[in-house]
């Protein structure tokens, strides 16, 4: 019961998001589902456990970290994010609402450019900056600057006040499944890691082995040959653009060109797809057309954040492929549940229940739920982010499975970035020049910093 089988499908370690829709999604979904779906149903849920709320470990680091620099002084705690996204990416003005509401911490959300230097001192408004969180990668970081002039900014750099550290950099790339999948490496890293990592390979004409250890002599050729079971993605994209799927993106011979010639998005891998069917959940949804609720097969995903100090939280994401909310995907509420039935059956039931609603009835609860989605600025990038009707289900079980997952994650990203030390990664990484300098001002070597596993995880619901 407490199993969770499944892969992840990308790491983030640069700045990854989530760690407070997540709460805002429990709050709403525990209001639907209290008011209108909860019942005779003989289904207990809680909606509050810490790790639903991921924002109050990821604000303990950060305040941890203000205080190993400053102690007991006051500092400014600054959330640095692009200029055109400061009105509308909510979860970074909620992230400054939360640290202000520490005692003894102030903060604030501005643009790189504000930022100055007062007698030598990183600073914003007068005021002393402590640490930084930037909510974009150190690629952006270098063309900004380029425009801006971020000489403040590139200053904490250097002074270790930027979170995440800039020396994530070198094992922030997608290319790193290469190096875990790589047989010569099976010894380096954890057994977990190894065995919930897809193969990968960065693509480009090559001789490489395939995902049995099966010797591949043209790379390109061999994944024409092989479409419908493999994927390619930007190493370093973000909000799944980029991203073509095997079975689902026909037009291999384009999508092949595109990755070859790099495009917009830089270098690509080419990734074994994980079956839809152990991360494809059915969900009830409102066909506004026939004025029916259907049940729809959803895709899912599901991010862990943690940090140091182990497992910060969930963020759970649904859709189409990718599930991305940068590219149109939702996100889902979460509930743990203690009971002796199984997380499949369960799940059955939850949508037996809905379904056997009325039409009026649920299409009420879907706009209470879209008002409480915008008295909370539930938005993204995309405008009001989508969100399901049903709970994922989770036991504390696999909470804790998770748990060790990730400190086992953290551990071979110690060991990827000795790799790197060492020239050891036996992959390709084109890195502007500028970009390793920053990257070289800042190591990381297990300093604060929250990290993101994005998984296609089954917790026993999936879609036999």
């Amino acid at each position: 019961m407490d199993k969770v089988i499944g892969f992840h499908s990308e790491w983030n370690l640069g700045s990854p998001g989530g760690w407070d829709y997540q709460r805002i999604t429990q709050i709403i979904g525990k209001e639907i589902w209290e008011k209108h779906f909860s019942g005779a149903l003989d289904v207990i849920l809680d909606f509050d456990h810490p790790f639903l709320h991921p924002v109050n470990n990821f604000v303990d680091m950060l305040t941890e970290a203000h205080r190993l620099r400053e102690g007991l002084n006051p500092g400014l705690i600054a959330v640095v994010a692009e200029e055109e996204t400061l009105e509308d990416v909510t979860e970074n003005r909620n992230l400054v609402d939360h640290l202000n509401a520490v005692a003894g911490i102030s903060s604030a959300l501005m643009a790189p450019h504000e930022l100055e230097l007062q007698k030598g001192r990183v600073s914003w408004r007068g005021q002393l900056v402590s640490v930084i969180f930037m909510d974009f990668n150190t690629d952006v970081l270098l063309t900004l600057h380029r425009k801006l002039k971020l000489a403040p900014l590139l200053q904490a750099v250097w002074e270790g006040r930027v979170i995440n550290p800039r020396g994530t950099e070198p094992i922030n790339s997608k290319s790193m499944f290469e190096v875990i999948t790589d047989p010569r490496n099976k010894y380096r890293f954890h057994e977990e890691t190894i065995l919930r990592t897809p193969w990968t390979r960065q693509f480009y004409p090559r001789k490489t082995e395939g995902p049995e250890g099966e010797q591949i002599s043209h790379l390109v050729e061999w994944t024409r040959a092989n479409w419908d079971n493999l994927v390619l993605k930007p190493e370093r994209g973000y909000s799944g653009k980029g991203v073509s799927v095997g079975g689902i993106n026909h037009d291999v011979d384009t999508i092949i060109e595109g990755a070859l010639n790099n495009g917009e998005y830089g270098g690509y891998i080419v990734q074994e797809k994980v079956p839809l069917s152990l991360w494809t959940e059915k969900i009830p949804e409102l066909d506004y057309e026939n004025n029916v609720v259907k049940e729809s097969e959803c895709q899912t995903d599901f991010r862990c954040l943690f940090g140091q100090k182990g497992l910060f939280g969930f963020l759970c994401r649904y859709g189409g492929v990718p599930t991305n909310v940068g590219s149109g995907g939702g996100v889902q509420p979460l509930a743990v549940i203690d009971s002796k039935m199984g997380i499949g059956e369960a799940t059955e039931r939850i949508n037996d229940h809905i379904l056997k609603k009325g039409y009026d009835e649920v299409l009420e609860a879907v706009e209470y739920q879209e008002e409480m989605a915008l008295e909370h600025e539930f938005t993204y990038l995309l405008g009001p982010i989508k969100i399901a009707l049903r709970p994922r289900l989770i036991t504390t079980g696999q909470m804790k499975a998770l748990a060790s997952y990730c400190s086992a994650i953290w551990a071979d990203c110690l060991t990827l970035e000795e790799m790197w030390f060492a020239d050891e990664l036996n992959v390709i990484r084109d890195m502007d020049p500028d970009e390793l300098i920053l990257v070289k001002a800042q190591p990381w070597r297990g300093a604060p910093a929250i990290f993101a596993s994005d998984g296609l995880f089954s917790f026993g619901a999936h879609v036999k």
